[in-house]
Parts: structure tokens; sequence; C-alpha cells
């Protein structure tokens, strides 16, 4: 009570109990709002889970059409075969890091010699390939008593529409179209068909093998939670492909069109106004540097070419920077094209493609490389003085794994950085060789051999040789604009 008054709060009771409960708040997205403008936009969105989105009608009908796109797209099958021979390159070349250099250089002989019998890099190379296409990539463990290597182990690769359950509907909760999984989310088996869908012997009644996980290596991007299977890498090209090729058609059909005809004939005169009769759509032959009269109050006038227009390249550019852009890899590399680069935004557009490739690369190691590599070593240890003895067990062997180097655009410069890291030691010779994709070991020991047989001919060691400075030009800066 104030002043005999009851004192009346606004949050008397249950408010006052609950304060927030007067205040509502409201969050809104303008994403969020459907409207006569979006509707038609978002009408696709849906919610449906990795796997159901990715059902084996969606995977087939993706795969059908990024393979007819490669087939018959130049710049699609470039992007792709540049793609896989960046990543891939002349393939990975193994270094292992036991105590015992001499061990480390029989085992990595041997299985360099067995895996160029069994052209691990060609096949590497196709598996990425299939991934930009197909979506995923599958190799099946086998053995072939064919090869010239004591290891028998082999790599037999199959495409994504080969491992599939033609009875999916009485699979179990746990398999998605090819893969059964336990309850831990791990793969546990395959089915694969022994005959391609699309071969012309395949038989209505389908037969396929279970195989177990452990023979069988999948290789795909996972984008979503709970994805069992690939999607084609350049999938959201796909319609700016065919774009791209309907554009490139139809300034040839318009350029064509205007080729077929030289000239028009035409009159200012209105019509029934005073001008000689002229047949209309009447085709004129004309001769070789001759001078032509027209009827009277007819003029003749020459088609103009107006196709292709001035847009023309600039509309490929940034449709081939569209598509290029779902696979981190730059314009110029995409289109084979650097005639609108400079110095250094070449450099700065492929820092990214680079770390792409490397992590592509990573993913490569453990999902495919070290799995046959376990898989190899253990075929090894069944061979009488393959492996070398006293190295303990194969599981605790360390291992690293070597990739082609990118080239320098300035080999100079890059030499002299790396001679400045090295005497400051903010580098190590391991990582410099490395980033060359060789093995810095074998480098050092080639390195004495060739130095040893200099001093034995007296041939003067390149040391003791006075160094000529190379004239170097200077690196652009960011500003600097290339030539329109």
């Amino acid at each position: 009570m104030i002043g005999g008054r009851e004192n009346r709060s606004p949050l008397r009771g249950r408010s006052a109990r609950h304060p927030f409960s007067l205040i509502r708040l409201l969050g809104r997205y303008d994403a969020a709002v459907t409207n006569d403008d979006n509707r038609r936009h978002w009408a696709s969105a849906d919610g449906l889970s990795a796997n159901a989105a990715n059902s084996r009608e969606v995977r087939r009908t993706l795969r059908n059409r990024a393979r007819y796109e490669v087939a018959n797209n130049s710049y699609a099958r470039g992007i792709v075969l540049t793609l896989a021979n960046d990543v891939i390159g002349t393939g990975p070349r193994l270094q292992i890091l036991s105590p015992d250099g001499n061990a480390n250089r029989g085992i990595e002989q041997a299985f360099q010699q067995w895996a160029k019998a069994v052209d691990l890099p060609g096949k590497l190379r196709t598996m990425r390939m299939s991934r930009a296409t197909d979506g995923e990539a599958f190799a099946i463990l086998t053995n072939n008593s064919r090869l010239s290597t004591t290891v028998q182990l082999d790599l037999r690769l199959v495409e994504a529409e080969q491992v599939c359950t033609p009875d999916l509907a009485s699979g179990t909760a746990n398999s998605v179209d090819g893969v059964v999984f336990d309850s831990d989310g791990n793969a546990v088996e395959y089915h694969v068909l022994r005959k391609h869908p699309g071969d012309g012997t395949f038989s209505p009644q389908v037969e396929y093998d279970r195989l177990p996980a452990d023979s069988v290596l999948h290789w795909f991007r996972t984008d979503r939670p709970g994805q069992a299977r690939g999607i084609p890498d350049i999938m959201p090209a796909l319609p700016l492909f065919a774009q791209l090729r309907r554009f490139t058609l139809a300034v040839l059909a318009a350029a064509e069109t205007a080729a077929d005809f030289a000239g028009i004939l035409y009159t200012d005169a209105p019509a029934g106004g005073e001008a000689d009769a002229a047949e209309p759509f009447e085709p004129i032959e004309l001769e070789k540097r001759a001078l032509v009269t027209m009827p009277g109050g007819w003029k003749m006038a020459q088609m103009q070419a107006e196709q292709p227009a001035t847009t023309y390249a600039e509309f490929k550019h940034e449709l081939l920077n569209e598509i290029a852009r779902c696979l981190n890899m730059p314009f110029n590399v995409a289109s084979g094209n650097s005639s609108s680069y400079n110095y250094a935004s070449g450099r700065l557009d492929h820092q990214t493609y680079y770390k792409s490739i490397r992590v592509e690369q990573s993913h490569l190691e453990s999902v495919i490389l070290d799995r046959l590599l376990a898989a190899w070593l253990d075929e090894a240890a069944l061979v009488p003085d393959l492996l070398p003895t006293g190295l303990g067990p194969i599981a605790s062997w360390s291992h690293q794994w070597f990739w082609d180097g990118h080239e320098h655009v300035d080999p100079a410069k890059e030499a002299n950085a790396q001679a400045t890291k090295l005497s400051s030691n903010t580098t190590t010779l391991a990582y410099e060789y490395a980033r060359q994709g060789r093995d810095w070991e074998e480098a050092l020991r080639q390195r004495a051999k060739e130095l040893q047989l200099m001093q034995s001919l007296g041939v003067p060691n390149s040391a003791s040789i006075p160094p000529v400075s190379p004239t170097v030009l200077e690196e652009p800066s960011l500003d600097d604009a290339p030539p329109e």
C-alpha cells in the first residue's frame, strides 16, 4: 500500500512469478520465408537423409549423365583427366621409417617392383576419374598368379553399378544398396555383381558375390553424416556443361545461317510505290569482281557477320570458372588457357588447388594406400627372405608416402628461398625434398656417389665454381593487371 492505494505491479500473479513469460522472442530468417518470388526456386528442397537422397536411381541417373558429358564434352574430359593426373601423377612412392636403413630400402624396392607390375599408378588414376564421374571407385583385392613378382596380390577395379544388392527389398536394416554395416556403422560386407548390368550378356537372373569388407577398397567423398555411397564430383556442373555446349552450338548455327546468305535485296519504296517488279526470295547469282545493276528502286546490302558476339568469350570464361569451382580447380587449369593471368594471380589461384590436391592425397593414403600396403605386407611375410627380420611386428612399422611435386615457375627464386631457410634452420632437407616428391635419403646417397665419381675422374666440383648470379625478373605485384 502506497498512500492508501494498492501498488499493482504489471508483473503480479503468474506473470510476476515468471517475468519472462510476457516476452515473446521471434526470430525471422529471410531464407526461411516462402513467397511467390522464391516458391518455384525452392520447390525441390527436401529433408531426405543422405542415403535416401542418393538412392540407387538417383545415382544411376547422375552417373549416366556425367559419363555422357565427359565422353562428348572436350572441356569435361580435359578437366577429369587433369584432375586425375594432378592428384595421382606418376604414382605414390613408399618410404619405410624403421631404424634399419638397408632393410627400409629393400622393402621399398620390393613394393615399387610390385606396384609397377600391377600398374598401381594407372589404376589409381582410373579410380580418380571414376570418382569424378561415378562418385565412387571400387577395387577388389585378388590373387593374380600371372604376376612376375613373388607377391601375387592384385587389384581388380569394378564400376559403381556392379556394387549393388539385387534383392535389396529383403536386405537388413543396416544395408545400403550393396553395402552391409554392423551396429557401429562399419562396413562388413559388399555385394558385387558377377557381370556388369550394362553388359550385353547380362542375365535377368542376377548373381552376385558377398565379399568381406577387408577385401574391398571403397573410395568416395563423404559430404553428409551417414552417407554410404558417393555421387559424382562434377555433379553440380552437369547443367553448366550442357549450357556451354548449347551456347556454342547456338552461336555456330547463327554464324552458319548468316553465312548462307551473301546479301539481301531491299527497297525503300512503300508498298504499291514505284519500283520495278522483283520476285521475293529469288536468289541472284553474282559474278566475281563484277559490277551489278539492280532493278529500279531496289538496293543490295551485304549480310553482316554478327556471330560470334563480343560476349561469347566472356560467357564461356565465366561458365568454365563456375564449372571448375566445384573441383577447387583454377580457371586456367580447367580451360588450358592462361592468357589472362599474370604471375601473382596465377600463384594465388594455384595455392587453393594444390591444397585441395594434398587433402585428396591424404584421404587416398588412409582409405586406399595404407590398407593396400597392409595387405601387401601380410602376403610378403609369407614369402621366404622377402622381408628382413628383426624389425619387430609389421603393424609397428611407420611409413610415409611421397607424391609428385609441383614445379615452381621460377626455379632460381625457389632455390634461393630453400637455401635461406636451410641456413636459418627453419626447414629440413626431408621437408624440402618431400615437396618435390623425392626421398631425401635416396637423393643424398645419389649425390654422394656423383661427387665421389667426379673426384675420381678429376671433374671440378660445382661447389668450387664461382656461382653466376642469374638475371631474375621481379615478381609482379598483386596490383599488376593482365593486359586487356
